[in-house]
């Protein structure tokens, strides 16, 4: 069993970084009417003739406790997912490398207006929605699919928090 804890920068930090507008740090743009956040320099989207691609997911909210039967990874290039609106969901990862074991899993629950950059290769499972709603989903795209998929030996029930 996994228990989903709340989603927190540093516990994050192996899988990738938080999005989350930061107390302070911003600039002022737009004549002073808007503060700007600079949240990641580099995304990582261009290796072996990448681009970057702007989706949108429309998810179905998942039931919990939900069983995980499957890891994927992306090698060349991160994934970002940020709700739109407020809409929280769960993220099951792994580090980065050999395939993933059970005892290797973690899992976070956001507080709905947090959105996340996975490093190139995590491993995560697919997009788990706590509520039904859209996902604006930064990734990188070619002319050959990055996406390694891995069955885990037993399903592992994952709780919300």
């Amino acid at each position: 069993m996994l228990i989903a804890q709340p989603l927190q920068a540093q516990a994050f930090a192996p899988y990738g970084l938080v999005l989350q507008a930061p107390a302070q740090g911003g600039r002022p743009i737009n004549g002073g009417n808007a503060q700007r956040f600079d949240l990641a320099a580099d995304l990582q989207l261009t290796a072996e003739g990448g681009r970057p691609m702007l989706a949108l997911f429309r998810a179905q909210a998942r039931a919990f406790p939900h069983a995980v039967h499957e890891m994927e990874r992306h090698a060349l290039g991160s994934q970002s997912f940020v709700p739109l609106g407020e809409r929280r969901f769960v993220l099951v990862v792994a580090p980065a490398g050999a395939v993933p074991q059970a005892a290797s899993l973690a899992a976070f629950v956001t507080d709905g207006r947090q959105g996340v950059t996975l490093w190139p290769g995590t491993w995560h499972h697919a997009l788990l929605a706590v509520e039904d709603g859209d996902f604006v989903v930064l990734e990188r795209a070619a002319a050959q699919v990055d996406c390694d998929v891995h069955a885990l030996p037993q399903p592992v029930q994952v709780h919300l928090g």
